[in-house]
Formats: C-alpha cells, sequence, structure tokens
C-alpha cells in the first residue's frame, strides 16, 4: 500500500514538473488562438474604457456582443463603436469580393442597462438576455469601482457597494449563465480584477479587499469546474498592475523607480489580456514583474514586504490619489452648497 502511495507521489511530481514545462513553452511559443466569431460574449462595465476595449477587441473577431452597464448612455456610446467595426469588417469584404471568405453570420450588439451590484438586476437582465440573443458562450465580470477614501473616512455604504459590485456581481453573474456552460460543456468565464487583488497597499482596503474576494472566487470555481471534469470550460484570471483609465489618477510610486514601472496603456492590457483569453491562458499578469512580486510576497515575512514597499515608495502610493478625491469632494460640496 505504501509502495502504492509512493509511486503514485512520483507520477504526481512527473506530471507538475510537466505542467511547468508547457507553461515555460507558452512563454516562448505562443499557442495558436481560438475563434470566437459567432459567440456570445457578455461584457459588464461594457461603458468603461477597459469595458469598450474589450469589447471592440470581440467585434474585430466577429463575436456576438452583449454590453452590460449601469450608465446607458456610455453603454450605447460603445456599442455605436462596435456597428462601426462590423460595419467595416462587412466594407472590406464586398471590396474582396466574396462573403464567402467571412463568416456566414451577422454580427450583432446588444445593450442593457444592469447594476451587477444588485442580484435582482442580474438575473433579471440575464434572463432577458437568454431569451432575446440566446445562450452566453463567454462571461467577462470587468465591471469595477473604487471609493477612494481612507477607511476610517468612507461612509459604510460605499464600502459595501465596492465590495457588492468588485466582487459579490461575480457571484451573481456566473450563476446567472454557468448551469446553461455546464450543460453544454462549453464557455469561459474572464475574471478582471487586479495587480492589488494580489498584493495589497495602503489607503484602499475596500478595493483590495473586493479583489482579493473576486480571486479567491475566481480560484475556488475554476477549481469546481475541474473537479467536475467539464473539460469544454474556461477560465481566465486577469491581474494588471495600475492600468491608466483614470481610475486611480494621482497613484505615485517613488520618482526614480515609475520610468521602470509606469501607469499601463488601457490599449496594452486589454491586448495582453485579449492573448490569454483566445489561448485559455489560466491568468495574466501585466506586466510579467507582478509574477515575481506576487511570489516574494508568498515567500518573505511582512516586515521585510514592508521595506521593500518603503523602497518602492509602494506603501503610500495611493496617498496623493485619496487626497484628490478628498479635494474634488469638497470641491463638489462647496459647489453644491452642502
Amino acid at each position: 500500500m505504501m509502495l502504492g502511495l509512493v509511486l503514485e507521489f512520483m507520477l504526481v511530481l512527473m506530471k507538475v514538473m510537466w505542467e511547468i514545462a508547457l507553461a515555460a513553452l507558452r512563454w516562448v511559443a505562443r499557442p495558436r488562438e481560438k475563434s470566437v466569431a459567432g459567440q456570445v460574449c457578455v461584457i459588464t462595465g461594457a461603458g468603461g474604457q477597459l469595458g469598450r476595449l474589450f469589447a471592440l477587441e470581440f467585434a474585430r473577431r466577429r463575436a456576438v456582443l452583449v454590453l452590460w452597464d449601469i450608465n446607458s448612455q456610455s453603454n450605447e456610446d460603445t456599442a455605436e463603436l462596435v456597428r462601426q467595426i462590423y460595419r467595416e469588417q462587412e466594407t472590406h469584404a464586398d471590396r474582396e469580393g466574396g462573403v464567402e471568405e467571412v463568416q456566414p453570420f451577422k454580427p450583432q450588439v446588444y445593450t442593457y442597462v444592469c447594476d451587477v451590484g444588485k442580484r435582482e438586476s442580474v438575473y433579471s437582465t440575464a434572463e432577458r438576455v437568454r431569451r432575446e440573443v440566446g445562450d452566453v458562450d463567454l462571461l467577462i465580470n470587468n465591471a469595477g469601482v473604487v471609493s477612494g477614501q481612507h477607511l476610517l473616512e468612507c461612509p459604510d455604504e460605499l464600502i459595501e457597494r465596492t465590495m457588492v459590485v468588485n466582487c459579490h456581481a461575480h457571484f451573481w453573474t456566473t450563476k446567472a449563465f454557468l448551469p446553461r456552460m455546464l450543460e453544454m460543456n462549453h464557455g469561459h468565464i474572464v475574471t478582471v480584477a487586479s495587480s492589488l487583488g494580489l498584493f495589497s497597499t495602503a489607503g484602499v482596503e475596500d478595493y483590495c479587499a473586493s479583489k482579493f474576494g473576486a480571486i479567491g472566487f475566481h480560484e475556488s470555481l475554476s477549481h469546481e469546474i475541474k473537479a467536475s471534469e467539464k473539460d469544454g470550460i474556461k477560465m481566465t484570471l486577469v491581474c494588471p498592475y495600475l492600468v491608466d483609465t483614470g481610475m486611480f489618477r494621482g497613484c505615485r510610486i517613488r520618482k526614480e523607480i515609475e520610468p521602470f514601472l509606469p501607469p499601463l496603456k488601457p490599449e496594452f492590457c486589454v491586448k495582453q489580456a485579449m492573448k490569454a483569453i483566445l489561448t485559455d491562458q489560466p491568468m495574466i499578469c501585466t506586466p510579467r514583474i507582478v509574477y515575481m512580486v506576487n511570489f516574494m510576497k508568498s515567500i518573505l515575512p511582512f516586515e521585510a514586504i514592508v521595506c521593500m514597499y518603503r523602497f518602492l515608495g509602494a506603501d503610500k502610493c495611493m496617498y496623493p490619489f485619496l487626497a484628490q478625491r478628498k479635494e474634488a469632494m469638497n470641491n463638489n460640496e462647496a459647489k453644491n452648497g452642502i
């Protein structure tokens, strides 16, 4: 019996080494991207900058777009950009002189006003999508908010809102669409998280907690899908460093280090994420140094991490951002006579 256990352990070690070798190979030779043409793709927070860029990337690949956002105007603006891409594709196909060369379906875009922080809104909107569009193939959980206030100054309602939108909403959207994916043994769930869900910093406790929660949910769900042996359902976790969308405007690390770690361009961030999604990569950290920081955080003592944070200026990097938000809020209140 003990011999059998040892042999099984040796086999597991060989499999682990094989998976490490395969992962290293993927860094050198990128696997072929899969086609999402004709597949239904739901994107939450589609009116925001990252959501809009995801929508445009999927539109270029001729997916059927289902755009969710709480802001109807920004959502419609994204939809119009998507329609423009579809029109350009049709024009190009006509010029090439062969509709036979392109996919035989007509790409479409649907917009829905949905507050992902309210599960009733998520479930009712998901039901409309199933009825009006059909089965969902890709779910991009992208919607996110930040309160931008120190913990002791932040109203409880804002803390709850951050947790609900950034974390709890992933439960509602997944519960809405995963059952059908399991039936079909086909689908892809993407969690757009943050490097602040892997390692934290001061001043944004609610945001970090919500992203840690989203990552924990994603990882647990990944294990559950593996345990169910539904190999047709893929999961991708996206953890970018600070993205220059304006969400954390004012955030600063040490000025000597900034040239080596500038905020990511949103276009670069989304293109990297798309490569990961289309090659079924389980996780993507951008830039790659985030992998190393996460590894070091896992093995180093906490006080050693503090020393590194202070050297990089990462311990209080959010303070300028929080100060700007506070000033903007005070100016707003003064204008409104509050």
